[in-house]
């Protein structure tokens, strides 16, 4: 399996997961069974309207994704490169289509991810990064709140195919996220997403050694706890349930919800698998469903995931096109001074 099969399979498998779980985001176990019936859902379902839209957290990962293509193209061109502020500007970017005037005046509109009509749609935002982002008045500059939501875990998967991946998506998260839970547990999930995708490690041998190499950084001690459980609850052999994922928590925090799409997707027989029991719960589904999505997605490569969850996705076109821009962005240029790829700069200005 080639790299663009893995990136692609990661972004479209967060995304299918993000949708599927949409519907039922905000329902208790009990009424998601008495809706879909014994095993919960197994299918789209509409949500906001139509059938496979997705939400705030696969609008929020592409921005990431932008910042990311956009800091590489101005560090080649500048030579010098404050990544989390390039990201920082693309959220905000983001948070104007969400039909917000950040505080910082300079938010520029340029680029093609912007112009992209659908992705101006309100998709249940969480508030802690609406109103981080509001609240900013320096690219660049991390939250002043205390909040380990999971919104700095969803949105930072394309970090793994970038460089100092756990750096780059603990930084990112620390620009809505300011307690070390939310953020730290980001920069795990990317670290993990980047083993397999560059190292060529197993899900299980990643996740491993992932947590050997960060697992005792100070603030980690909550993610680190909560994912060995999930481990443990793997190598015992047991499968998730919508009642035992409520041991591991509802998914709203951090640590929960990177705990249940771990869970989820080592136990897994298939990418379907991993993903309808990573949704079928009384939590935040369209997120652990996004992160199992991700790992499933990364781990078997796009062709396991089903044609019937590809076909009616929103923005599948969209996040295809992102994902060959992360794969051969970097493989542009030739270094510091190299030639720049005309549609490359217009697609993603560095200046």
């Amino acid at each position: 399996m080639n790299r663009l099969e893995r990136i692609k399979g990661c972004l479209l498998g967060g995304a299918v997961g993000d949708a599927l779980g949409a519907p039922v985001e905000f329902l208790k176990w009990n009424a998601i069974h008495a809706t879909f019936g014994a095993r919960g859902i197994v299918d789209f379902a509409p949500a906001y309207g139509r059938v496979g839209a997705i939400t705030d957290d696969t609008q929020m990962m592409l921005f990431t994704a932008e910042g990311l293509l956009r800091a590489h193209v101005r560090g080649i061109s500048r030579g010098i490169c404050h990544i989390p502020g390039v990201i920082h500007h693309a959220l905000l970017r983001w948070l104007m289509t969400q039909d917000y005037s950040p505080a910082i005046t300079s938010v520029s509109l340029d680029g093609w991810l912007v112009k992209e009509r659908e992705l101006w749609s309100r998709r249940a935002p969480g508030l802690t990064c609406l109103s981080a982002l509001k609240a900013s008045t320096e690219f660049g500059a991390f939250a002043q709140n205390d909040s380990k939501g999971c919104g700095a875990v969803m949105r930072v998967a394309p970090c793994a195919f970038f460089p100092s991946a756990f750096d780059n998506a603990a930084d990112s998260g620390r620009l809505t996220h300011g307690h070390p839970t939310g953020y730290l547990a980001g920069g795990l999930f990317a670290d993990i997403l980047q083993r397999i995708v560059d190292r060529q490690d197993s899900l299980e041998d990643a996740i491993a050694n992932s947590l050997s190499e960060h697992g005792q950084k100070p603030g980690m001690e909550e993610t680190r706890a909560l994912v060995e459980r999930a481990l443990f609850f793997s190598y015992e052999g047991h499968r998730p349930t919508p009642e035992r994922i409520e041991e591991l928590g509802g998914g709203w925090i951090a640590e929960e919800a990177l705990a249940i799409g771990i869970w989820c997707a080592l136990t897994a027989t298939s990418f379907e698998d991993g993903v309808i029991n990573a949704v079928n719960h009384s939590g935040d589904s369209d997120s652990t469903g996004l992160i199992a999505g991700h790992l499933l997605g990364i781990h078997y490569g796009v062709e396991a995931i089903p044609d019937r969850w590809l076909a009616p996705l929103e923005l599948r076109e969209v996040i295809e096109a992102v994902a060959e821009d992360t794969e051969r962005v970097p493989r542009v240029f030739t270094g510091y001074g190299g030639e720049f790829d005309d549609e490359i700069w217009e697609r993603y200005p560095g200046g």
